[in-house]
C-alpha cells in the first residue's frame, strides 16, 4: 500500500506532528549553520593564505600591522593583532622587549579566542547528532503504540488498519535519522578543520616570535 507523506501529517496527532516539527527544526538549523561554517571556514582559510603571504614577505611588524586590515577574515590577524598590542606597549613603556613569556602568553590568548570563533554554533550540531535519534524513536515508540491500540479496537488484523500507524512511526525514525547523520558528519569534518586552524595559528605565533626578534636585533 503506498502512503502519502502529506496525507499522512495532515491525519497524524498532535504528538507524532509537534516530533515531526520538532525534528524539522533540529534538521533546518543544523543545515543553516552547515552552510555557514562551510562559508565561514572558506574565507578564513583563504583570508590566511593571503595574509600569511603578507607577513612572510615583511620585514617589519608595523607594515604587517599596516596591511592586516585588509584581511580581517582571517583568524591569523586576531592572533597578530593580539601579539602587536603587547610589543607595543612593551616598546612604550621599556623602549625595549623586557617579557617574551608575556607576548608567547598573549599570543595563545589570542588564539583562544580565534578558536572560541571557530566553534561558535558547533554545540548546536552534537546536540542534533545526540539528540534527534532519540526523538524519532519516541516518535516511533508512540506511532507503534497508536498502531496497535487501532488494531485493538477494530478488530481487524488486516495491514490497511494499522499500515498508517505503522508508516507515520517509521516517517518518525526516518526524520531523527535524517537530522542526525548530517549534524554528525559535519561536526566531525568541521572539528578537523578547527583543529588544523588550530596549528596554523600556533605554528604563526612561532613565525610572529622570530619576526619580533628579527626587528629587536635590527
Amino acid at each position: 500500500m503506498e502512503v502519502n507523506f502529506w496525507e499522512l501529517v495532515k491525519s497524524s496527532e498532535p504528538v507524532p506532528l509537534a516530533v515531526m516539527g520538532l525534528l524539522l527544526m533540529f534538521s533546518l538549523l543544523s543545515w543553516t549553520i552547515i552552510f555557514s561554517k562551510m562559508v565561514q571556514f572558506r574565507r578564513a582559510k583563504n583570508s590566511n593564505l593571503q595574509f600569511l603571504r603578507a607577513f612572510r614577505k615583511a620585514t617589519r611588524l608595523d607594515a604587517v600591522a599596516a596591511a592586516s586590515e585588509q584581511f580581517r577574515a582571517a583568524p591569523l590577524v586576531t592572533v597578530f593583532d593580539f601579539g602587536y598590542s603587547e610589543v607595543s606597549r612593551q616598546l612604550a613603556a621599556h623602549s625595549k622587549m623586557t617579557n617574551m613569556m608575556a607576548l608567547e602568553r598573549t599570543l595563545q590568548l589570542g588564539m583562544s579566542e580565534e578558536v572560541s570563533k571557530l566553534e561558535r554554533s558547533m554545540n548546536w550540531l552534537a546536540t542534533t547528532a545526540t539528540v534527534s535519534p532519540f526523538i524519532g524513536l519516541f516518535g516511533t515508540v508512540w506511532g507503534i503504540i497508536n498502531a496497535f491500540q487501532t488494531l485493538s479496537l477494530t478488530g481487524s488484523t488486516s495491514m490497511r488498519s494499522v499500515g498508517p500507524g505503522i508508516a507515520e512511526a517509521l516517517v518518525a525514525t526516518a526524520l531523527g535519522l535524517a537530522a542526525a547523520i548530517p549534524a554528525a558528519v559535519f561536526y566531525n569534518h568541521f572539528g578537523y578543520i578547527i583543529k588544523e586552524m588550530g596549528a596554523r595559528m600556533e605554528d604563526f605565533s612561532l613565525e610572529f616570535l622570530n619576526l619580533t626578534e628579527r626587528n629587536l636585533e635590527g
